[in-house]
């Protein structure tokens, strides 16, 4: 009988044993409860506690990864688009935690959520998809605002995605080619006015230097005479070849018109000195001289 007794006190010995012996690992720390107040926080490592009496919260405080949902958002632009982002929270006060609120994780998801739609429906859509840094600086801060008082600690929130809808998609896309065609436009501008900067220096080179020219016209021969063509066009100077085609037609109308004979001089007859007429007198007398 005495045995069963003795037997009986070190099942109940090691039992109690057994409920009052609490392994606090080393990513955590436990907040313990006394009659329902707290007393205190145990570090890590092996702790003894009263059984039935005490409780020991068990509060981890590694960094928590924690995914916030897609919410629909309209933004200051009136478009509507879905967001997705992450947070990374950690708990900095174990007690807070455990004594300030029921359940620490739905919390920080709930908030999260609200901020999130908050803040991006406070920015246009092209200030949501260039200012993302911005966006979740804004979410951080006003998450730490709020969690400080749970003891918990937001490191930081990330936009993870943003799905537009497909008519913003193809506008989107329309506007991308368009600037690209702008850029190019800009580019093909540029370089033709370096090209003609360019061919301006030369033309000053080969006014000043005539020889050049026609090295240049002899190099264009040599570039033509590479793919072994049977037909060579050989480029003259302009204004040369204009003047010499004037010369040329100048002459060809000169030669085609009819050469029509001189007339000659008219001959100026001599004037004959004018004979007085002698008048025969009536009475048959000679007639006198005149004075």
């Amino acid at each position: 009988m005495n045995g069963w007794i003795i037997a009986a006190i070190v099942v109940v010995v090691l039992l109690l044993l057994a409920l009052s012996v609490r392994i606090v690992k080393q990513y955590e720390k436990g907040v313990l409860f006394r009659l329902g107040r707290v007393i205190g926080v145990r570090e890590p490592g092996l702790r003894l506690i009263i059984p039935v009496v005490d409780v020991l919260r068990q509060v981890p405080l590694r960094i928590v990864t924690m995914p916030i949902q897609s919410q629909g958002i309209i933004t200051r632009d009136n478009v509507s688009v879905d967001v997705s982002a992450v947070a990374y929270f950690r708990v900095v006060d174990a007690t807070k935690s455990v004594v300030a609120i029921e359940n620490v994780y739905s919390a920080i998801d709930q908030i999260a959520q609200t901020t999130l739609r908050k803040v991006v429906g406070q920015h246009t859509l092209d200030e949501t998809l260039s200012e993302t840094d911005a966006i979740n600086t804004d979410i951080r801060q006003i998450l730490d605002v709020t969690t400080a008082e749970w003891g918990v600690e937001v490191t930081l929130v990330e936009l993870k995605d943003i799905q537009l809808p497909e008519s913003m998609k193809r506008a989107m896309a329309r506007q991308a080619e368009a600037e690209r065609e702008k850029r190019a436009k800009i580019i093909n501008a540029e370089g033709e006015s370096q090209a003609a900067a360019a061919l301006g220096d030369a033309s000053d080179t080969m006014m000043a230097h005539p020889l050049a020219l026609q090295l240049r016209n002899l190099q264009s021969l040599v570039e033509i005479g590479v793919d072994k063509n049977t037909t060579v066009v050989f480029p003259a100077p302009l204004m040369s070849t204009i003047g010499e085609l004037g010369s040329f037609l100048a002459r060809e109308a000169a030669s085609a018109t009819p050469q029509v004979p001189a007339l000659p001089e008219a001959v100026v007859p001599t004037p004959v000195p004018a004979v007085p007429r002698q008048e025969t007198p009536a009475n048959g007398g000679p007639v006198p001289a005149s004075a």
